[in-house]
């Protein structure tokens, strides 16, 4: 017997745009949090021009956007910074993504929101942080992906840094942002107060990128590209089958190193010094590799992956988005799921990305038009029929 979604007791306002921000807003409401998204009445959040779109209707909004509820407001107006504020006032974590001392500016500083709502969690989410000599600068996610080290440890050893082909830092911000809103709301159980955030999207990437900064302090080591090799296994890489499938592996566990060594025919290698230790197979990759590839290239994807199963060691076959939606393992966890949408119909999108087994979070909605709940926000602060339509008409909402 399950419980309630674990965050149906918090209002979340999402007053970010883009990804970092509202990717944190998206996860608290997939766990039930009743999210807000306020965005202004004439620049909606870029999210929903952003990449396809099926009849006018964005894929990244109706994924971002879902579980929240929309409303339009103009903060430079007297009666949209009367509004938000009101909003505020009812709100436990607010999420921002405003260049530093934007808000406070609009008058809508940290004492100004937290006057009448003194356990107000405030997320401010930046390019650069709050503060230092680039904290004003425009910052995205491309930035942090270069400046983070991510970029210059990507790649082929003779080719350029790559940058991924998505969102990356913004994704593993939101997460991190998600994070920190829970932690401060941890403390406000025993404060009663909350207090601000201040995450940047080039600090998160790089604390996922591991003890680069360690290893370069004590050893002098700077990370270099190794395609998709490892310094720290081998073999570990991509292997082409027989019907031009590509299959990973990893040999992180020496137990799966030597079933796999065994497994390709040459049980030799495991009798080498060299052997012992990952760091040492890496510095051999290339023999060990070419035994893995020729092992692989005589067999088709389905018996390559089959052996590997049969010797219990780690490979998976490199998939795109339609091997995703029909894998057994993904449908088995429920990762894919059908969402209704009076605007597109039935759509599919990602799950909650984990289960918990007494307060199960869910996709309640995908992500609604621009501005589709203010007047029943605005009722439910306390406005009048007549007040809300005065700020219709005013422009001060949409």
């Amino acid at each position: 017997m399950t419980g309630k979604e674990a965050l149906t007791d918090l209002r979340v306002i999402d007053a970010s745009t883009l990804f970092a921000g509202p990717m944190a807003a998206t996860l608290l409401g997939d766990m039930g949090a009743e999210v807000i998204k306020v965005e202004h009445t004439k620049k909606p959040d870029a999210s929903r021009g952003h990449g396809p779109s099926k009849d006018g209707h964005g894929m990244w909004w109706k994924v971002l956007g879902r579980n929240k509820r929309t409303v339009a407001l103009d903060l430079h107006t007297d009666g949209g910074r009367e509004a938000f504020l009101r909003l505020a006032a009812t709100a436990d974590v607010l999420i921002e993504n405003f260049r530093p001392g934007t808000l406070d500016r609009w008058g809508l500083s940290y004492a100004d929101l937290t006057r009448d709502n003194p356990g107000l969690v405030v997320v401010r989410v930046t390019g650069f942080g709050q503060f230092g000599p680039r904290s004003n600068d425009p910052g995205f996610g491309t930035l942090a992906e270069a400046m983070s080290g991510f970029a210059s440890m990507t790649g082929e050893p003779d080719g350029p840094p790559t940058l991924p082909p998505l969102a990356l830092a913004d994704a593993i911000t939101g997460m991190g942002a998600a994070y920190s809103a829970m932690v401060a709301l941890h403390t406000r159980a025993e404060t009663g107060r909350g207090q601000e955030v201040d995450i940047s999207l080039i600090e998160p990437i790089l604390a996922t990128l591991g003890p680069q900064i360690t290893i370069f302090d004590q050893l002098g080591t700077v990370p270099e590209r190794h395609g998709n090799r490892s310094t720290n296994n081998a073999p570990r890489n991509l292997y082409k089958t027989a019907d031009d499938r590509w299959l990973a592996i990893s040999t992180s566990s020496q137990s799966i190193a030597e079933r796999v060594i065994r497994m390709v025919g040459r049980p030799d290698f495991i009798e080498q010094p060299w052997f012992a230790t990952g760091t040492e197979r890496a510095a051999h990759a290339d023999e060990l590799d070419a035994a893995v590839s020729a092992w692989v290239r005589e067999r088709s994807a389905d018996e390559a992956l089959a052996g590997f199963q049969d010797a219990q060691a780690a490979a998976a076959l490199v998939y795109d988005v339609r091997d995703i939606v029909e894998d057994e393992q993904y449908k088995a966890l429920d990762t894919v799921i059908d969402v209704d949408d009076p605007d597109l119909g039935s759509l599919r999108m990602q799950n909650v990305m984990f289960r918990m087994s007494q307060n199960p979070g869910s996709v309640r909605w995908a992500g609604r038009r621009h501005g589709e709940d203010t007047t029943t926000v605005l009722d439910e602060l306390g406005y009048g029929v007549e007040e809300i339509a005065a700020m219709l008409d005013r422009g001060e909402a949409l």
